[in-house]
């Protein structure tokens, strides 16, 4: 009689955290969302049944490894373990180090999955030496190829991605061959910035674990939401709007809410009964509700699990997010601005 292996899911994820001397002022800040960006991957592990193994890494001109490959469960707090150098920045070098690191972990058993975050506030200055002083980045060139070529070779169950200061920087990114849809834009110089970006990137672990329950092992697009969402989890878990409470109207042109509204004599505007369609990237702050729509039926869901339920358990703050495709779910964000601007080809989810 034979024996049957359970074939357990494993996920390993390596965070890889600049230490320049840039990040002095988000030291204290960074250390406790990092520290709720770990307990974000606990509680959602522990509620699908993986196992989550982290990786630490911090970055100036040299590469650090912290904590290698750890049971989420049994991780320290990031205090004592992580502080700002005085150093440069070794992006490529530190982005290699850890995939490198990552790819000598034994695959034979168990269902394995890879996801690196890398998290920077500046640009490439000091990989294969510190180059800050001389300007000269000839040096750069065979490490350029390097990231190219291991960015462009990595497997399907593996996924990069990055959170970096600027356009500029996200180009430079795609660049070295992390996917546009992996690589998201945070506020470098403020605190609520530094809290935002790990919101971001706890939103986006959240996803991904989620996305493994549906078999999906990798991605490019980790930096959007609700593409990991079913019909029956939403029914499950959120509360039916009646369906004479609101109104869904289609938008034609790009316009203001308040024009829009005011334009459409069956609703009438009040401040924060407006709902906008998510697309493209926004920030979504804390007291912002979000509410679900059926594409086929037009029901809308919404309660106090919806964004739960959409960004991860517990998070408190702010999230960038962006929509990712879903062939039966639309989500929908509160406004509550009347000047913001309406999509073309999308739809305004009224409550009256």
């Amino acid at each position: 009689m034979s024996a049957h292996r359970i074939q357990h899911k494993v996920n390993h994820v390596a965070l890889v955290v600049d230490c320049s001397g840039s990040m002095r002022p988000h030291q204290s800040q960074l250390i406790r969302v990092v520290d709720e960006f770990v307990a974000g991957l606990k509680a959602e592990s522990d509620s699908l049944g993986h196992e989550t193994r982290i990786s630490l890494y911090s970055f100036d001109h040299r590469v650090e490894n912290l904590v290698w490959d750890m049971d989420v469960k049994h991780l320290p707090s990031m205090r004592g373990l992580y502080s700002v150098k005085n150093g440069a920045t070794a992006l490529i070098e530190a982005s290699l180090k850890s995939l490198d690191d990552l790819g000598h972990i034994w695959e034979e058993y168990g269902e394995h999955s890879f996801l690196q975050i890398v998290v920077t506030d500046g640009e490439e200055n000091a990989s294969g030496g510190d180059r800050r002083h001389d300007g000269d980045m000839s040096i750069l060139g065979p490490w350029l190829d390097r990231i190219t070529a291991r960015m462009g070779g990595l497997p399907d169950h593996w996924t990069s991605a990055i959170l970096v200061p600027n356009s500029l920087a996200k180009r430079t990114a795609q660049n070295y061959g992390f996917p546009a849809g992996n690589i998201a834009i945070w506020d470098a110089d403020s605190h609520e910035g530094v809290k935002e970006a790990i919101g971001t990137v706890r939103a986006a672990a959240t996803s991904f674990l989620r996305g493994r329950e549906k078999g999906v092992r990798g991605t490019k697009n980790l930096f959007a939401v609700g593409q990991d969402l079913s019909v029956d989890d939403v029914r499950a878990k959120l509360e039916p709007i009646a369906a004479d409470k609101f109104r869904l109207l289609q938008v034609d042109t790009d316009m203001n809410i308040r024009s829009f509204v005011d334009a459409h004599p069956e609703v009438t505007y009040e401040r924060g009964s407006c709902y906008y369609q998510l697309g493209t990237r926004v920030q979504v702050q804390a007291d912002k509700e979000v509410i679900v729509v059926e594409k086929e039926t037009g029901r809308a869901y919404t309660g106090d699990a919806a964004r739960s339920l959409l960004f991860g358990t517990g998070i408190q703050g702010t999230v960038s997010v962006k929509a990712g495709h879903n062939p039966a779910l639309e989500v929908y964000v509160q406004s509550r601005s009347a000047s913001r601007k309406l999509k073309a080809q999308t739809r305004l989810l009224v409550l009256v």
